[in-house]
C-alpha cells in the first residue's frame, strides 16, 4: 500500500505527500484516508500543501490490480468511499489548500488538486481525465466541479476525448494557477503557504465559506435526477467495459468496447 507523510516545512504550513512509488502515486484506502484524517486535524494550520514524492503528483484511483471476481464491488468502495471522503474533507475545511504538482496529474488525482484553491504546477508535467479510455462514468459531484472550474466546452473536452494537456494549456483553461520551472516549483508553494499562512483567519475562512456555498447553491439537483446520476455510475462499476477498459489501459493496448 501507499502511505501519506505529513510534515510541517514551514510556520503554519503543513504538508500532506502522497507516496506510493510502486503505483506512480495511485490513491489507495491508505493514502485516502491518510488525507481525510490529516486535513480533519490540521484545524489550527495556517496552510495545507497537498503534493506527491518521486516526480508524480498522482496517477488516479488504484483499481487496475484488483481481481475479477471482486472488481465492481470493491473499485467502487475505493471510488465512492474513500475517495469522497478525502474530497469532502479538502472542500469542508477552513484552512487554505495549495496543490503543488510535482509530476503527472490524472484522473481522481486531478480532482484532489482541483478541490484544493490553489493549485502549482511545473512546466514538464501532464494532467488527464482519462475515464472516456477506461469505460467509466464519473461522478456527476466531480464533473460539476471541472465545469465550475474550467466551464462546459473545456470539461467536455477533457472528458470526452479523454486526452492529457500540457502545464501551460491547463493554466491557460484555469486548471492551475501558477506553472513554474521544476527546480521553483517547491519553493514558489512554500512561498504561497506561508503568505497564505499570513493572512487574517477571519477572513480566509469567512471568504472560503461563502465561495462554498455560493457553488453549493448553483449546483443543487433534482433529487429523482441525483437518484438517476448515481444509478448511473454505480453500473458502471459492474459493466464489462469498465473491466475491460482498466485492462486494456494496463496492458497499454486498445479496449475492444462491447457496450455492456
Amino acid at each position: 500500500m501507499g502511505e501519506l507523510l505529513v510534515d510541517e516545512p514551514a510556520d503554519g504550513v503543513v504538508r500532506l505527500t502522497i507516496s506510493n512509488p510502486a503505483k506512480r502515486n495511485a490513491l489507495d484506502h491508505a493514502i485516502l484516508d491518510g488525507i481525510a484524517v490529516a486535513v480533519r486535524e490540521a484545524g489550527d494550520a495556517g496552510c495545507l500543501v497537498l503534493t506527491g514524492t518521486h516526480g508524480m503528483f498522482s496517477s488516479g484511483y488504484d483499481i487496475g490490480d484488483i481481481p475479477a471476481d471482486v472488481f465492481a464491488v470493491e473499485a467502487e468502495r475505493l471510488v465512492a468511499h474513500p475517495f469522497t471522503a478525502a474530497i469532502d474533507a479538502l472542500e469542508a475545511t477552513d484552512v487554505p489548500t495549495i496543490a503543488a504538482l510535482t509530476g503527472h496529474t490524472i484522473g481522481g488525482g486531478l480532482e484532489l488538486a482541483l478541490v484544493c484553491d490553489l493549485r502549482v504546477a511545473h512546466d514538464g508535467i501532464v494532467l488527464g481525465m482519462p475515464p472516456a479510455k477506461l469505460g467509466l462514468v464519473y461522478s456527476h459531484t466531480g464533473l460539476r466541479r471541472f465545469i465550475d472550474a474550467i466551464g462546459v466546452p473545456r470539461t467536455r473536452e477533457l472528458f470526452l476525448l479523454g486526452r492529457n494537456v500540457d502545464a501551460r494549456t491547463a493554466l491557460g483553461w484555469g486548471l492551475v494557477n501558477r506553472v513554474v520551472p521544476e527546480s521553483q516549483l517547491e519553493e514558489t508553494a512554500l512561498d504561497l503557504a506561508t503568505e497564505l499562512a499570513g493572512n487574517a483567519p477571519l477572513s480566509l475562512h469567512g471568504n472560503k465559506r461563502v465561495i462554498r456555498e455560493l457553488l453549493r447553491a448553483e449546483s443543487q439537483l433534482d433529487p429523482d435526477v441525483e437518484r438517476e446520476l448515481i444509478a448511473l455510475r454505480e453500473a458502471c462499476f459492474r459493466s464489462e467495459d469498465l473491466r475491460e477498459g482498466v485492462r486494456a489501459f494496463g496492458e497499454k493496448r486498445r479496449p475492444r468496447w462491447r457496450g455492456r
